[in-house]
């Protein structure tokens, strides 16, 4: 529906990182996304310390990289709609 999926690799988790839920998350490597591409997520800390770490975006398939650009899949059903209509 729009919100990017993502996985922390093998032996990762949001524990074995330290993190909280109160940083700000960064990821870079959005701009040409593939299905299962890896991305870096930046996390910025309540202290402001910055450290990174790699994830997967659980994009599996080409489709899915569509419905995630597009906003999700009731945009790119409405996009579709839209343009048949002209």
């Amino acid at each position: 529906m729009g919100v990017l999926p993502l996985q922390f690799k093998a032996g990762e988790s949001a524990a074995s990182l330290g993190l909280t839920g109160r940083e700000v998350f960064d990821i870079e490597g959005l701009t040409k996304i593939q299905p299962r591409q890896d991305v870096t997520v930046t996390v910025t800390a309540e202290d402001g310390t910055r450290r990174s770490f790699k994830v997967t975006a659980r994009l599996d398939s080409p489709i899915e990289v569509k419905y995630y650009q597009n906003g999700g899949i009731l945009d790119t059903v409405l996009q579709g709609l839209a343009a048949s209509n002209h």
